[in-house]
């Protein structure tokens, strides 16, 4: 416990809180999965890709700040990083739904 806390400046206040993390995780999934199925039905007919595509990234973006915040970490870096990767992510969707043929909105 001493080496932990001298040399690596761990203690029991600084642990990782997994379940915490695991929670925060749910609900932004949850949150995430819900706001793209919301804009698709409202947005208009001949839209709904581009819609979809800047509700997502804007919650994406939000939603990467509240998880840098509520982990401690830096927001802008957590935010940017979440923005990469979802952009990365829908990136690969629409290529794999391309290659596959199915259409977007």
């Amino acid at each position: 416990c001493n080496h932990l806390r001298d040399e690596l400046g761990m203690s029991e206040v600084t642990t990782a809180a997994p379940v915490q993390a695991a929670m925060m995780s749910v609900a932004t999934f949850a949150v995430g999965a819900a706001l793209p199925l919301g804009t698709a039905a409202l947005a208009p007919d001949g839209a709904i890709a581009v819609w979809v595509t800047g509700a997502t990234m804007l919650a994406l973006a939000g939603l990467g700040a509240v998880g840098a915040q509520a982990g401690g970490a830096g927001i802008a870096r957590g935010t940017l990083r979440v923005l990469v990767w979802g952009a990365m992510a829908m990136a690969a969707t629409a290529i794999v739904g391309h290659l596959f043929g199915v259409a977007a909105g």
